[in-house]
């Protein structure tokens, strides 16, 4: 057991040009209830109350590339969501908006991109 302070991981942001799109687009993605809404901030909470996924306005945000290239903004962080079947999973996503990017480094593993541009990875348990 670690010394210190106890820290919980509460939730994880994503900085977004309209956060209440990126949040409805990930409500209907993983079938998660808005928690908290304004025009600057919305959170998800899954089922289970936590960690929450939310949304934050970013004004200047600048879309990023994957994979990474030179000069451009990098991802720099990625969610990553086991499913049962990957081909009704991804089907889904692109059905939401979601696009499936060009390199996909793995088998059994899926690289998406949200409206936004941030990745997300659905994957098979064990991979």
């Amino acid at each position: 057991m670690p010394e210190g302070p106890s820290l919980t991981l509460r939730g994880v942001v994503l900085d977004s040009p309209d956060p209440p799109a990126l949040a409805e687009f990930y409500s209907r993605l993983l079938g998660w209830p808005v928690a908290e809404a304004d025009p600057t901030w919305v959170r998800l909470r899954p089922p289970g109350g936590w960690p929450a996924l939310s949304f934050q306005l970013e004004p200047a945000y600048s879309r990023p590339s994957w994979p990474a290239s030179p000069g451009a903004q990098g991802i720099m962080a990625h969610l990553d969501i086991e499913v049962d079947d990957l081909a009704a999973a991804g089907a889904h996503a692109v059905g939401l908006g979601a696009v499936l990017a060009d390199f996909q480094p793995q088998e059994g593993v899926r690289v998406y991109l949200d409206p936004d541009g941030h990745a997300f990875c659905l994957f098979l348990p064990g991979h």
